[in-house]
């Protein structure tokens, strides 16, 4: 405990509390704030980052922390608004967000277009013409550089056989055809036309076989071997094993270094899967990182927010 807290009091440790993690602890900040005298607002201002004073000991806030502030005030509303849209709107704004982002977030592109079935990805893509009065093919198209574009815009692009025929003789095929792409050094293996005709065109099911052969030829998973890859790594990933893709997206998302991308996945993830995929995602979290998801949450999370994302994965339980 530093002077100043001294100086301050519980309160002013309870008021630092409501502002650390992810949310804000709104309750607090109305016992406390709601409750104090000019007096003490001075005293907190002295004591909290989010104000400085100048050379002429003028108070002031720091523009970078304010909005650090604000972007956490709106976790809570950002995961209302997403979880209340139909889910093909939601999906669809998600991806022109993603794409208008500096730096794109290819991430969020590939899990929409991975691990939606065949009919949720279609009807993102209606959402898409409805709410933007284009595709998001051709968004993709237009707005991503460099060699991701092609296996993008063929992934949003995909309409897959979801039945349960897998042909092993092929599967075995195409599983050399991975084998050489990724062995060949002169060539990135996110160009081969071959790898991204099978991403884009197979079932999961059958990409699932495929990869399964890839590890008898190769010993280790295909996950292994295109770490230096990610736009591809995460392809993989999201068609493969999704629940371990999310769970890492989760576990990234409490990172207290992480930038506010990495974090605003812990709303898309829970807001999104709760009701498709969450189950596989929490057994492989605990299996992964030691610790429930939920007990992760009441640990890092703030306020409302908290509150909220609780509830949707105690439908879970």
């Amino acid at each position: 405990m530093t002077n100043t807290d001294e100086q301050l009091g519980p309160e002013f440790l309870h008021l630092t509390k409501a502002f650390t993690g992810l949310g804000v602890d709104e309750r607090t900040l109305i016992s406390v704030l709601g409750k104090s005298h000019p007096d003490d607002r001075k005293s907190y201002r002295k004591g909290i980052r989010f104000f400085t004073e100048d050379e002429r000991s003028f108070e002031k806030s720091e523009a970078d922390h304010i909005a650090q502030l604000e972007r956490e005030f709106l976790r809570f509303k950002n995961a209302m608004v997403f979880w209340t849209m139909h889910p093909w709107e939601r999906d669809a704004r998600l991806v022109n967000d993603a794409l208008l982002k500096e730096p794109q977030l290819y991430s969020v592109v590939v899990e929409i277009a991975c691990t939606r079935s065949s009919e949720e990805l279609l009807g993102a893509r209606k959402a898409y013409h409805s709410l933007y009065d284009h595709s998001i093919e051709e968004d993709v198209a237009v707005m991503v550089p460099g060699p991701e574009c092609k296996l993008l815009v063929a992934l949003v692009s995909a309409y897959r056989y979801e039945g349960s025929k897998v042909n092993e003789e092929t599967a075995k095929s195409e599983a050399k055809i991975f084998s050489n792409a990724i062995k060949d050094a002169s060539k990135n293996p996110i160009e081969d036309e071959e790898v991204i005709r099978i991403l884009t065109t197979r079932s999961k099911l059958h990409i699932s076989t495929v990869f399964k052969h890839y590890k008898e030829i190769c010993s280790n998973s295909i996950d292994e071997d295109l770490d230096t890859n990610l736009c591809l790594k995460e392809t993989v990933q999201c068609l493969f094993n999704p629940e371990t893709y999310f769970s890492k997206k989760l576990a990234d998302a409490f990172n207290s270094e992480a930038d506010e991308n990495t974090k605003d996945a812990l709303t898309r993830v829970i807001v999104t899967q709760v009701d498709a995929n969450m189950q596989k995602i929490k057994e492989d979290y605990h299996n992964n990182y030691g610790v429930d998801i939920s007990d992760k949450i009441e640990e890092e999370v703030n306020g409302n927010y908290k509150d909220f994302l609780l509830t949707l994965l105690a439908r879970q339980s």
